[in-house]
């Protein structure tokens, strides 16, 4: 499954049943998901959704991760 990851395109290998959002952020290679959140299509799934919650085929997902810092 083509989706397009940050801006990027990814191929999403196949998955038993429908993929999830869980699916795409391992096929992604992300590990660590503290201070991540995950919009699909510009609209926010909430962490508990992302094991049950479908992907299709050219979604946008953009995962972006909450940074600490300052001046």
């Amino acid at each position: 499954m083509r989706l397009t990851f940050n801006g990027a395109p990814i191929e999403l290998p196949r998955v038993a049943g429908r993929a999830t959002v869980r699916d795409v952020l391992a096929a992604a290679g992300m590990a660590d998901l503290r201070g991540v959140a995950v919009a699909l299509d510009e609209e926010v799934v909430p962490r508990s959704d992302w094991d049950r919650h479908p992907v299709s085929e050219g979604q946008r997902v953009e995962v972006v991760r909450a940074t600490q810092g300052g001046a």
